[in-house]
């Protein structure tokens, strides 16, 4: 979710079929250039290797081109979500992110205030900025498994884990994402909108490089749809209501926990039967570390859906926030935000995100990157090679720290990390942050040093997340927990 531009190219969809032995391997690419007309080309495979470093450069695809509907249009070069017009009209300081027009805050309430608001109250945010995608077919779980730590064969349906695409060899991550069930051959996967280029280019040439002796798989990338996350202790309640409100009658959202979704067609249209057949995704979680949910809504019902549910919960208990808060509220809750505190380079144990990689992956391997990252979690003793660096939050005294500033010694000065994000934290009146030291300093209650516009100010390992997570969780009857 890093600032990066994303290509010109809109991707739509992308279909790996399998072809009969005497023909060549093809792959069907569906998408829209706005500066082209509409058109098809039959391209021969097979796909040429892109490396990373190529991706800022070229259209990372070689494409199959169709006709199709684009609801996002542009705001001074920028990609617009389907809320655009709502965030304007309600105050939205619009800024360019992940190439698009997104809101950093809005006229009613201040970064700060917002971000109280979703801890006390509940918050709305757009994050149809992010890519969602759908895979399907009979090799879909040996991909996945191939590409990321995740046990997807022991994934229930309708259930969501965190997890990361991977580098071959190296194990660094390509980006994080979160992949849910929705059956026993279909996958729903959201990823980061600045990697958009880069995870397309990824994810052709894994789907051109996989074993294909399991079948076709089917890759669909879901530009239309609008995602949107409301979050805080109040979104259950204002949840159920929007949905009793929609005609549905049948959801209880006390027996949907943390990691779980469940889809359910609304009653908003004029025509039921349009939202009988595009129902909305419920997902119960967030990226604030606060009880919530992310849903993913068909085109058709985007603005009327989130118009609908701002109304249920009233002004008094819902209110619009923007990256500002967003961002303050995933460092408080020890989440990382792509390409500042995980990138390219950085393996999954390196960041402190080792428990997602699933047990049964720790011993049988398989996945891009396992000898180095399986390297990595052995102990020495046991032939390991432990990580040079390791992500840590931090406790700064005075002014808060910019990403990139130093970590030092408190007695030699020398450099021994890099802080990656920091800000005041809203909730503690403290500034916090985070970044990657060398071992042994990572662990909690090591006192080091961040240089802030040239001074060393005192600093303290601490555990994460800064502040207590509020998931609703199914864990002896209580919850959240």
């Amino acid at each position: 979710m890093s600032g990066a531009k994303v290509t010109a190219a809109a991707l739509r969809r992308i279909t790996s079929v399998r072809t009969p032995p005497s023909s060549s391997k093809t792959l069907t690419t569906t998408c829209t250039r706005k500066s082209l007309p509409n058109r098809s080309i039959a391209i021969p495979k097979p796909l040429r290797q892109v490396s990373t470093c190529e991706l800022k450069l070229a259209t990372p695809l070689l494409l199959c081109r169709k006709s199709s509907d684009d609801a996002s249009t542009k705001d001074g070069g920028l990609n617009r979500t389907a809320l655009h017009d709502l965030h304007v009209g309600n105050g939205g300081k619009m800024v360019p992110f992940g190439g698009f027009s997104m809101p950093v805050q809005y006229s009613d309430l201040s970064v700060g205030e917002s971000h109280k608001w979703t801890r006390e109250k509940a918050s709305l945010f757009d994050v149809g900025h992010m890519v969602q995608h759908r895979l399907s077919g009979p090799g879909v779980e040996a991909f996945l498994e191939k590409i990321t730590p995740t046990s997807t064969a022991s994934l229930q349906a309708n259930h969501s884990t965190l997890s990361c695409l991977l580098h071959p060899a190296t194990g660094g991550v390509v980006d994080d994402t979160v992949i849910t069930r929705l059956g026993p051959e279909l996958f729903y996967i959201v990823t980061n909108a600045a990697c958009k280029a880069k995870d397309i280019a990824y994810l052709s040439q894994q789907i051109e490089a996989r074993d294909t002796s399991h079948g076709a798989l089917d890759w669909e990338v879901l530009d239309n749809w609008g995602l949107i996350a409301l979050q805080g202790p109040l979104s259950a309640e204002i949840l159920q209501r929007a949905l009793e409100t929609a005609g549905v009658q049948d959801v209880d959202l006390g027996s949907l926990y943390f990691g779980q979704c469940k889809h359910v067609s609304l009653n908003l249209l004029s025509t039921s039967s349009s939202s009988q057949d595009n129902p909305v995704l419920i997902s119960r979680g967030g990226y604030t570390g606060e009880d919530g949910f992310e849903i993913s809504i068909p085109p058709s019902l985007t603005i009327l859906f989130t118009t609908h549910l701002l109304k249920a919960g009233g002004k008094e208990r819902l209110r619009l926030a923007g990256l500002g808060a967003r961002d303050s509220l995933r460092l408080e809750a020890g989440m990382c935000l792509y390409g500042h505190d995980i990138d390219d380079s950085t393996t999954p144990v390196e960041a402190g995100l080792s428990w997602i990689i699933h047990k049964d992956r720790r011993t049988a391997g398989g996945f891009h990157g396992d000898e180095t990252i399986l390297s990595q979690l052995r102990p020495e003793k046991d032939g390991g090679i432990p990580p040079r660096r390791r992500r840590v939050g931090l406790i700064v005294e005075g002014a808060a720290e910019r990403e990139g500033a130093e970590i030092v010694d408190p007695g030699s000065g020398e450099k021994v990390g890099t802080v990656t994000s920091g800000c005041p934290s809203p909730t503690w009146g403290k500034t916090i942050a985070m970044g990657y030291v060398k071992p042994p300093l990572n662990k909690a209650g090591t006192l080091v040093e961040v240089v802030v516009r040239g001074k060393r100010r005192k600093a303290e390992v601490v555990k994460m997340p800064f502040v207590k997570s509020n998931y609703w969780k199914q864990a002896a009857g209580t919850a959240p927990g």
